[in-house]
This record gives C-alpha cells, sequence and structure tokens, in this order.
C-alpha cells in the first residue's frame, strides 16, 4: 500500500510517494533531490508546528514510515539553511547519511494531536475545555426517574441544527464548528486537523515538471472550482459596547460636523451566553487614528504612534478585536433622524467595505492550534454605524466569510459600480481564477448553482454578528470623565499640554486617570517613566489606593505636574 507524505518548506510544498513500510530514509532521498537550496543535509529538520525547528532529519534515519506514526496525507514542516550560490560551480546532490539504528536518538513525530506551543486567546482556551452540550428538562414525553435520560431529554450538542432554527440563532458558534468537526474525524485511524484554511491562489512554485505558471499549469497547482454558499458559522457572535456613552462620543463628530468618522475598537473577548460555545466581543474604548473626514466618506493618514497604542492597550489586557465607521446622512427632517441606506433591498455593505474587511481580517488571524496553518479565520469584526429602518442611529456588525478572505487573498475579486455586487477578476500572469459559482435557493425552494461570472451578490461573503449595550454596565473607564479624543484638530478639540492640566486640574484627580485617551496622551508625551505608567495601569486594572498614592508621589509625576503648570 502507498501513501503520500507532504513537506512545506520556504521552497515549496514538496509531496513524496513511500510506502509504509519503507524505511525514512528513502522518503529523505527523494526530499532533497527535490528542495533547489539545499546542499547540507545536517542543516535539515523536520516538525510538525509550523512554528518549531524540530529535530534533524537525519536522526529519524534506519526507521520505517509506519514507526514514526505518518499516516498518509500528513504534512511535515522543514527547516533548512539554504546554499549561497557560487559562480561557475555546480551544486553538488546533497548526500543522506544512512545512520545505524544504535546511533539513533530517537524522537517520535507528533501528529495524532493538535499542534502544541502555539498561544490562542483565552476565551479559547476556556471554550476548549467546555463541552458545550445543551441540557434539557424532563419532558411529557419521558418515561423515566428523575435520574433516567432518553432522546427526550439527553443533552444536545452545540450545532444542533433544530435547536438554532427553535432560538432564532442565525449561524453556529467558532467552537460548536470546531467540536463538531472534531467529532466527524475522531473515527479515523489518524489525527486529521478538524480546520483547515481556505487557499484559492495558484501554487506560482509548483514542482510538478511543468514551466510556472503562466507557461504551464497543472492539477495540483490550480486552485479547484470554487463554489460559494452562505457560511454556517461566525467566529464572533455578538459585540458589546461596555456602555453607551463609548459609541455616542463616537457619533458626536457627525453630529457636530456631518463629516463621517472612523475607529478602532478596543477590549476583548468573552463568553456569549445567547448562543452555545458563543464569543463576545466586548468594546472598551473606540480610538481615532489620524484621517479626513468627508461627508460621504473616509481618508486614513499614516497613524505613527499605532504600535505605542496597541503597546499599551497590551498592558490594560485590551487588543483590537475590530474597526468601527459612521455612515450617516441627516433625514432633513430636523427631529433627529437620518437616512436608512442599508437594507434588505439595497446592502448592508458595499463591495469595497467587503474587500476592507476581508483584509483586516486577514492582517488580525485567529490563532488556533487545530489547524495545520496555526492560525483559522479571524475574530476582528467591523460595525457600521447607519440609519435604522425608523430613521434612527444604530450599530450593525459584521463579518466576512473565510471564502470572502481567501478570494481577497488570492486577488480574484474588486468592486464594481453596483455597491450589493462583487466583480470576479479575470486571470493574468500572476492569478488564475477558476470556475465560480454560488448556490442559491429558488423560488421553488429547490437549491440551483449560478455562475458568478462576471459578478455575484455581496450577500454571499457576509456573516451577520449581533450587538447590543450591557443592562448593567461595567466599563473599564470612567465614562463620567471627559478626555479631550486624538486627531480631532478640525473640530478645535487639541491634545496638548493645557488641555491635560485643564483636565487634572480639579479634586477626582484618581477618577480622571481611568480614561484611556487621556492614558494615550500621556504616554505620547514621553514624559513619564515606565514606573509611573505601570503605577496608571495597575490603578486602572486594580482601583487600589496604594498606586494612586505611590503615582502621585513619584519623581516623575511631579514633572510632569510642573510642565504643566509651567505651559498653563
Amino acid at each position: 500500500m502507498s501513501l503520500i507524505l507532504r513537506f512545506r518548506s520556504k521552497d515549496g510544498m514538496f509531496r513524496i510517494n513511500t510506502s509504509p513500510t519503507s524505511d525514512f530514509t528513502s522518503v529523505l532521498e527523494q526530499l532533497v533531490s527535490k528542495i533547489p537550496s539545499l546542499n547540507d543535509i545536517k542543516s535539515l529538520y523536520l516538525s510538525n508546528n509550523p512554528g518549531e525547528k524540530g529535530h534533524p532529519a537525519e536522526s529519524y534515519c534506519g526507521k520505517l514510515v509506519n514507526e514514526l506514526g505518518l499516516k498518509n496525507g500528513d504534512m511535515l514542516f522543514v527547516n533548512y539553511e539554504s546554499a549561497i550560490p557560487q559562480p561557475q560551480q555546480q551544486k553538488q546532490q546533497p548526500v543522506v547519511t544512512v545512520a545505524t539504528q544504535q546511533s539513533i536518538s530517537f524522537t517520535p513525530i507528533d501528529m495524532h494531536g493538535p499542534l502544541q506551543g502555539i498561544k490562542e486567546l483565552p476565551i479559547d482556551v476556556k471554550l476548549d475545555k467546555n463541552d458545550g452540550f445543551i441540557s434539557r428538562p424532563l419532558s411529557s414525553m419521558c418515561r423515566h426517574g428523575a435520574k433516567g435520560m432518553c432522546e427526550y431529554c439527553s443533552p444536545l450538542p452545540p450545532w444542533d441544527e433544530n435547536y438554532r432554527k427553535q432560538n432564532s440563532i442565525k449561524h453556529i458558534s467558532f467552537h460548536a464548528l470546531l467540536k463538531q468537526q472534531m467529532e466527524k474525524n475522531k473515527s479515523g485511524s489518524s489525527y486529521i486537523a478538524p480546520l483547515d484554511e481556505l487557499n484559492y491562489s495558484i501554487d506560482l512554485n509548483c514542482n510538478e515538471g511543468h514551466k510556472p505558471y503562466p507557461r504551464g499549469i497543472c492539477s495540483k497547482c490550480q486552485p479547484s472550482a470554487i463554489t460559494l454558499q452562505m457560511q454556517k458559522f461566525r467566529m464572533v457572535d455578538h459585540v458589546e459596547f461596555a456602555d453607551s456613552s463609548i459609541l455616542n462620543e463616537f457619533i458626536n463628530v457627525w453630529r457636530n460636523t456631518g463629516v463621517q468618522r472612523f475607529g478602532y475598537l478596543y477590549g476583548w473577548y468573552e463568553e456569549f451566553d445567547k448562543v452555545p460555545l458563543g464569543i463576545k466581543a466586548v468594546v472598551q474604548a473606540i480610538y481615532e487614528p489620524p484621517q479626513v473626514g468627508e461627508l460621504d466618506g473616509i481618508t486614513l493618514l499614516e497613524w505613527e504612534n499605532e504600535e505605542q497604542v496597541d503597546e499599551l492597550a497590551a498592558k490594560l489586557g485590551l487588543y483590537k478585536v475590530g474597526i468601527t465607521f459612521t455612515d450617516l446622512t441627516d433625514s432633513g427632517r430636523n427631529d433627529g433622524t437620518v437616512l436608512c441606506k442599508r437594507h434588505k433591498d439595497s446592502y448592508f455593505m458595499t463591495n469595497l467595505e467587503i474587500i476592507m474587511a476581508a483584509k483586516y481580517q486577514i492582517d488580525n488571524p485567529n490563532v488556533s492550534k487545530y489547524s495545520q496553518s496555526g492560525k483559522f479565520s479571524s475574530k476582528f469584526v467591523t460595525c457600521i454605524i447607519s440609519g435604522g429602518l425608523q430613521g434612527e442611529i444604530e450599530p450593525r456588525s459584521f463579518q466576512v466569510s473565510t471564502s470572502a478572505e481567501a478570494l481577497v487573498k488570492a486577488d480574484i475579486i474588486t468592486g464594481c459600480t453596483q455597491p450589493s455586487q462583487i466583480y470576479v477578476n479575470e486571470s493574468n500572469d500572476t492569478r488564475y481564477v477558476p470556475d465560480i459559482s454560488y448556490s442559491k435557493i429558488n423560488e421553488y425552494g429547490l437549491e440551483v448553482k449560478n455562475n458568478a461570472k462576471p459578478t455575484f451578490p455581496a450577500e454571499f461573503l457576509l456573516v451577520s454578528l449581533t450587538d447590543s449595550f450591557p443592562v448593567k454596565p461595567e466599563p473599564m473607564f470612567d465614562i463620567e470623565t471627559n478626555y479631550t479624543i486624538e486627531n480631532r484638530d478640525f473640530i478645535g478639540d487639541i491634545q496638548d499640554l493645557r488641555t491635560m492640566y485643564k483636565y487634572l486640574n480639579n479634586n477626582h484627580l484618581s477618577q480622571k486617570l481611568c480614561n484611556f485617551h487621556f492614558i494615550c496622551h500621556l504616554v505620547r508625551l514621553h514624559i513619564l517613566g515606565d514606573y509611573e505608567l505601570e503605577l496608571i495601569v495597575k490603578y486602572v486594572k486594580e482601583k487600589k489606593d496604594e498606586y494612586y498614592v505611590a503615582l502621585v508621589e513619584s519623581p516623575g509625576w511631579m514633572t510632569l505636574i510642573t510642565i504643566l503648570e509651567q505651559s498653563s
């Protein structure tokens, strides 16, 4: 019986045909012959984790393939030092030295479990330990005692289709999908990663013996035909703003000027109990980067201190969970209402917004030990503030599908003049566009396939989320302190030393410290040292008076106050 082993390297993907009873030496001989930049077998290391160097390939010589636990389709990651090309010299073929069994320091390759050493988010670690089963009470159909169980009261799996429909849950959660896939795969004899990232790109480094694309192509380097369907799961189920004032203060720019505004959502992820194994993004602050707002759009400028803000946020236990922007137009009725432009008969996200959201998701991947690549899709959300059906201002939160991410990565789609449609690009020298279709239920209730070229409905790439404000808000930052928000100079809101002096010149300093925009401004001034900033972070997180007292008595804080007094 033959099998195929896959090897991923910086020179591309290689497939080796072998058998379970073959010596691994023969596998290495085939592998080194395929790697063009390798000239020393001693620098060759193998690992089942893309983030680790692994073990020397020579240490596996003398062992059979099945003794190493390798099965058909398994993937190993190859690390090695590339050869430095020597002019007018022929590169020598690497030589595989077979070690005797006595000299082998054998460490088995673990291909029977998820990737280790991957640092997942705390919410993923927590939900991974939860089976997610949905408990059900005894019903009139049960014919057993209180300690019994039957098909009418036994717990349901978190991906149960009927439960989802009965409770109006549009998508199953990411961890419900993960556990469903693990359930499907557990019957096999070898471990199969339950998550696999979609890849619609052509392999420009194909090693199947033909000329590189576009001069040559084969079934292994070209992507398969694509059938788009509405995604049945979502990486994040809900967006919660820790307090309504966070969003209101952001919208005030439009209320005061009529121009649109863009911001980054900083917060964290928590469990969402309305959906089995659900996740919600909890937004604690909105940071507004440099931008030029217009009546019908936004132009983002270079954000020089982005890394500085991210580092501060990380110390506070925050990170970017998404973006938000306004798309508001006054109704003209002088009653505070706005136009409803986004609805089922127009669009919820334009094609360009979908592509933008996909790029943000690609740049902010979701780390997962259950994927061969160590990542799968993204938890990055997009919140659009626009008009509702009754003319009210409301947030609507979305993500785009894994198919949208793959299509953008492969440069297959672009925008077009009709915002509700996605345009499919043509193939060129670096881009191969396979056949693309989308499945849709027709008026007779039948699923039919439609050609996606040249355009297809943008809704096939959208995943909708719910959003809300908590009934009893417990925000991390003090909502009663209003510090001048960054990058609003165009409306006269300027962050400078005088602004800070006026803000701090009252009897509630401890309260004033708990403001994200104020702390960001403090860091940008470079007046306080690491010690003082650490005290501020501890005070904001723990609200202990000892940190506040130590701060105001510190030399750095006294220097700050002196500088502020001199500037007033």
